[in-house]
């Protein structure tokens, strides 16, 4: 029942919003494994998205006609290996003829060095960073856990680009006004020189008062149980607007927000979706035993973010 309950929170909150906006043009990069495929078949099924099939034609095909799936209607980019569809994949989003890119079976790396490929791949000038977006019964609204799979020691203004990065995604898919309440990491709540999490924690505060962290509510450094739980707080006598209250948890470093995401996904049956940000394109980058759930609500996170893109676009300056 707890599974059922947080996937109905993600469909609450991402994938119901998400089918009424237009589908996402996606090249879904290198899907031969069945739980890619059938990802990439069930978010189509879904109304968000348009696949674009990038990868040997003779696996997918197989996997296809083994799965009983009909995918004769989706575009298919034959290509050797796994390398050659990320690169075909970026070179498409690059040129406009896809709106978002979907990972298949292949390496996390392997993808992104080609998104992040100086000459030929969709940086912009903000660091490019991954969030997940989760809901739990145990927590009272959706939040973010920023950076658990790109950034694997970031610097102080690393962190920043990763902040703003989580903080305008939550901005552009809410449907009311919000300013995102952000909880910077630690082991403890003090500031000590010995441990730079903390120190970095307080800059960030001070450069989200000095507006290099624009729309945002930062505070830090927090311990996970004082960012998750306002009666902690209370007990330990932290003062804060974020205790409790965080929309988003900026993790130290991947390490630690790597194994924070997956322990509440596999011990608390949390639900989650995973996105990359900072890039030209919404880039929906899940792990290759993430279930079909996962991928079509890291879909629905991803259509979102086009639709909003499109708005921006679409208004007059």
């Amino acid at each position: 029942m707890q599974t059922k309950i947080n996937i109905d929170l993600i469909k609450k909150h991402f994938l119901e919003r998400a089918k009424g906006k237009q589908a996402m043009r996606t090249a879904v990069v290198h899907p031969c494994s069945a739980e890619a495929l059938l990802g990439a078949v069930d978010a189509q099924r879904e109304g968000l998205i348009e696949p674009v099939l990038v990868g040997p034609r003779y696996k997918i095909e197989a996997l296809a006609e083994k799965g009983g799936w009909d995918i004769s209607a989706y575009p298919l980019v034959d290509v050797p290996h796994s390398h050659a569809a990320a690169q075909a994949a970026v070179e498409m989003a690059r040129d406009g003829k896809v709106e978002g890119l979907m990972k298949g079976s292949l390496h996390t790396d392997e993808l992104m060095s080609e998104v992040v490929r100086p000459e030929s791949g969709l940086r912009t000038e903000r660091r490019i960073s991954h969030v997940f977006a989760m809901a739990t019964e145990h927590y009272h609204k959706p939040f973010l856990i920023t950076d658990a799979a790109i950034n694997i020691a970031p610097n102080l203004l690393t962190k920043r680009d990763i902040v703003q990065n989580a903080v305008d995604l939550l901005i552009a898919i809410s449907e009311r006004p919000i300013a995102p309440k952000v909880a910077a990491l630690s082991a403890v709540e003090t500031v000590n020189p010995a441990l730079q999490s903390t120190v970095d924690a307080a800059c960030l505060c001070k450069m989200a008062d000095r507006g290099q962290i624009a729309g945002a509510i930062v505070d830090g450094p927090l311990a996970f149980d004082n960012a998750i739980s306002a009666e902690a707080a209370r007990i330990k006598e932290i003062h804060s607007p974020v205790a409790g209250d965080a929309d988003i948890f900026l993790a130290p470093d991947l390490e630690s927000g790597n194994i924070l995401a997956k322990q509440l996904i596999l011990l608390s049956q949390t639900s989650s979706a995973g996105v990359i940000l900072g890039a030209r394109v919404p880039i929906v980058l899940t792990s290759r035993s993430d279930g079909v759930e996962s991928r079509i609500g890291s879909c629905a996170l991803a259509v979102l973010m086009a639709d909003a893109r499109r708005n921006r676009r679409a208004t007059p300056p």
